[in-house]
Order: C-alpha cells, then sequence, then structure tokens
C-alpha cells in the first residue's frame, strides 16, 4: 500500500520537482578568458581559435577584450573570480603588476593558465602553466637569418627596430634574442629602436620618423611583429624607396598579410608565432579540471617564412 502511494505522489508532482537534469548531465567547464585586445591580425587569429575551440570543447567562454590596457584585464579577472568560474587564461599585457590580482584568484581556489605571454613573478605558484611561443627563440631566428643573409656583407649594416608594445614579453624577448645573435659581428648595428606598439598604424608613424632621421642609411628593419612591419612598408614606399630591396624587411609572426607583403617582393621573411593556441587551452583546461597535472610550460611548434617560400606556402596559412 506504502508503494502505491509515492508512485501516485510522483506521478501527481509538477515537472519541476523532478530531479534536475544537471543530476544527470554534467555542467559544462566555465572559462574565464582576458584577451590582450584586437591589435593585430594576429590576435584577431588568437581571438577567434579561442572562441571556435571553447565551443567545439562545449566549454562555457566568459571572454573579455582589455583594449591594450593592464587595468582593464585585472578588472576581467576579478570579475571572473566574483563569477566562480572554474578556471582563468589571459594573455597578460605587460610581463608585472599581476601578483595582487593572482593571489585573490589563488585564494579563491581558481587555477591560472597563462596564454601566448608569460609574466615576471617570483610566484611561479600563481598560475598552472604557460602556453606560447618561445619569444627569445623567434628572435634568434631573426638574427640568425640576417646574420646568413649578409655573410659576405663587410657592413657596416645599419638596423632600425620597430619593438612591440612596451614591457610586454614578446617585445622584450624578441630583442633580445635578436641582440644575441647579431652582436658576436661588429658590423651589424641598430641605430633606432622604438615602440610601434604591434599595430599597423604605429609602424608606419615611427618608421616615418626613422626615415627622416636616417634616410638611406638604414639597411635593414627589424619589426617585433608583421603588422607593424606591413606599416613601416607604407612609410618606405612613400619615402620613394623600394621595401624588400633597399632596405631588408624582416618580422614575426607569419600572418596572410605578411605572405602577401613576401608574393609582392616587399617583405624579406617572417618568423613563425602561431597564434592558434586555442585547442590546446581547451586540453589544458579539462585536464586542469580533471585534477590531471600539466607542464608548467607548453611551447608551440613553428617555423621560419623567407619570401622565396611564400607563394607555396600561402595556400596553406590558417591565420
Amino acid at each position: 500500500m506504502k508503494r502505491r502511494t509515492v508512485l501516485v505522489a510522483m506521478a501527481a508532482a509538477p515537472l519541476g520537482a523532478m530531479l534536475p537534469l544537471s543530476a544527470f548531465a554534467q555542467k559544462p567547464i566555465v572559462l574565464g578568458f582576458a584577451q590582450v585586445g584586437a591589435e593585430s591580425e594576429w590576435r584577431t587569429a588568437n581571438t577567434e581559435s579561442i572562441k571556435s575551440s571553447a565551443k567545439e570543447a562545449g566549454i562555457d567562454l566568459k571572454f573579455s577584450d582589455a583594449q591594450q590596457k593592464q587595468e582593464n584585464q585585472i578588472k576581467a579577472i576579478r570579475s571572473y573570480i566574483a563569477q566562480k568560474v572554474d578556471v582563468i587564461a589571459f594573455s597578460p599585457v605587460v610581463e608585472t603588476g599581476w601578483e595582487t590580482v593572482l593571489v585573490e584568484a589563488k585564494n579563491a581556489k581558481i587555477p591560472v593558465v597563462l596564454t601566448d605571454r608569460a609574466i615576471s613573478s617570483k610566484d611561479d605558484s600563481l598560475y598552472v602553466t604557460f602556453i606560447g611561443s618561445d619569444f627569445t627563440e623567434e628572435g634568434r631566428k631573426a638574427g640568425r637569418w640576417l646574420v646568413e643573409k649578409e655573410k659576405g656583407n663587410p657592413g657596416p649594416i645599419n638596423i632600425v627596430e620597430l619593438q612591440g608594445t612596451v614591457g610586454s614579453a614578446p617585445a622584450i624577448d624578441r630583442k633580445k634574442g635578436f641582440e644575441e645573435i647579431i652582436k658576436s659581428d661588429p658590423k651589424f648595428k641598430i641605430i633606432r629602436s622604438q615602440t610601434g606598439d604591434f599595430t599597423r598604424a604605429k609602424g608606419k608613424e615611427v618608421m616615418e620618423a626613422f626615415l627622416k632621421a636616417e634616410g638611406k642609411k638604414i639597411n635593414v628593419l627589424y619589426a617585433h611583429n608583421d603588422d607593424m612591419a606591413i606599416g613601416a612598408i607604407q612609410a618606405i614606399e612613400e619615402a620613394g624607396m623600394k621595401p624588400g630591396k633597399d632596405i631588408i624587411i624582416i618580422s614575426v609572426d607569419g600572418v596572410k598579410g605578411a605572405f602577401e607583403a613576401m608574393m609582392a617582393g616587399k617583405l624579406n621573411v617572417s618568423v613563425e608565432c602561431s597564434p592558434l593556441l586555442g585547442p590546446q587551452l581547451m586540453s589544458v583546461v579539462k585536464d586542469i579540471k580533471a585534477g590531471k597535472s600539466v607542464p608548467k610550460r607548453i611551447v608551440t611548434q613553428e617555423s621560419i617564412f623567407p619570401m622565396e617560400v611564400a607563394a607555396k606556402e600561402f595556400p596553406n596559412r590558417k591565420y
């Protein structure tokens, strides 16, 4: 009799009183991602990779664009802590000044993943892992290519440098790696070096200033990303010179725009820095949530593309 009563009671109960679906289906992992901004073709591809990979992985992505401002990223991270997301990931605008907010995340027991750029901190327990390129090695690759190209040239070889955002990991490391290689030969001289903030417009503006100051003394331009190099190409052409011939141009990223410039003979070489970090990030987020251990450093595999191979490689480019 008792059993029958229970069955009737269940049948009469409203649907809402039944067990929620979440008792049967796992709740999706919630990932809070604080992006640097949308300063370049590279960054746009990076954002797209993260958004599409989260969708494919069934991860609930909370996304914010910091517009190149550290305070905006810190605000976003605090918002993710308040929302009690499962994992926080971000690509830091600059290397320093993160300890306070990352301690807050640690105290809230929310694991943090760094993507694309590292931070400078004595306490590496503030983040689980860093996924991204070896920026110093990218600088070395650029330097090695130049040394090889100018083997028989007695010099002097005057170089101007368009640096990335001041204080950012790629700007610091790409400069360091490049200088490490060229310093062994005194014929290579960096005569001007200034930030172009990783943007096309600033790259053009700074290159115009370099050309006014140094003119035909400039033999080589080393740009920390393709967007600045493309801006600089416009400045060189407007000054009546031939980019890629009168001035050798080396840049970093390997975006489609750089391949187009190489195929047009205006850019000599681009060192690859892959923005397609989304699949790796989602895999790591799932491993962290499952309690698996992940390596402290995950390096992306990359190549270097001189203009001679641009036409052949162009159809394979995903960004």
